[in-house]
């Protein structure tokens, strides 16, 4: 991913309030981490000019680095618009993987766009652990699709997010990082230098909360 676009994809998220740096004020994610960063890319919907141009880099993402692709498959939920968006960019189907399979009808857990040998592209916004977008990942293999890698707008760079998609032996390819990110974010002043080094602290060890007294 070019320096280029992962810087502007951060000013963005910073611009619109999708990421949120509150090293001093931490917030409580579902597994309990006290963290210095939230990321809700689903805010990207609401900027339209802001959006396009996320889309834009999406799609162009895609066709340098999954030339291939056949098939757009959104993780649910957010990843779903930005995948409804970008195949329409590309001209691909699409579709998405549900939580869980429907108790009712088909009970489908794979909507849209068939998958069965095609070569797939998961569109994801936002990697962490990456448990979530492995998972959507081994349920489309299971229904026959070659799946290509994974495409993020963002990613916390977290060790065990890469240790997790090595072992599942996939590729994630994301607009921007959480390194590239504070780095912008000091250069505009949304944080100070010691809020820098925070942040890496606690990317380093997410649940070791000495990151606070840094």
């Amino acid at each position: 991913m070019g320096n280029e676009i992962a810087r502007e994809v951060s000013k963005i998220l910073l611009e619109i309030k999708a990421v949120f740096l509150r090293p001093q004020e931490p917030f409580t994610w579902a597994s309990g981490i006290q963290s210095p960063i939230y990321c809700d890319n689903r805010l990207i919907l609401a900027y339209p000019e802001q959006r396009n141009k996320i889309v834009k880099a999406l799609a162009q993402t895609i066709q340098e680095n999954y030339k291939d692709v056949e098939v757009l498959m959104g993780t649910a939920t957010a990843g779903i618009p930005h995948a409804a968006m970008v195949s329409e960019v590309l001209k691909l189907p699409m579709g998405y993987v549900r939580a869980g399979s429907k108790d009712h009808g088909r009970k489908n857990q794979i909507e849209g766009a068939a998958v069965s040998g095609k070569k797939v592209v998961v569109v994801e916004d936002l990697i962490s652990t990456a448990g979530s977008s492995i998972e959507v990942a081994n349920i489309l293999a299971e229904a026959g699709a070659d799946v290509l890698g994974i495409i993020s707008i963002f990613t916390y760079n977290m060790q065990k997010g890469f240790e997790r998609l090595a072992e599942a032996n996939l590729t994630n390819i994301s607009l921007s990082t959480f390194d590239v990110l504070v780095d912008v974010a000091f250069e505009e002043n949304y944080i100070s230098e010691k809020e820098v080094k925070m942040l890496r602290k606690f990317r380093d060890a997410p649940q070791d909360p000495s990151w606070q007294i840094c």
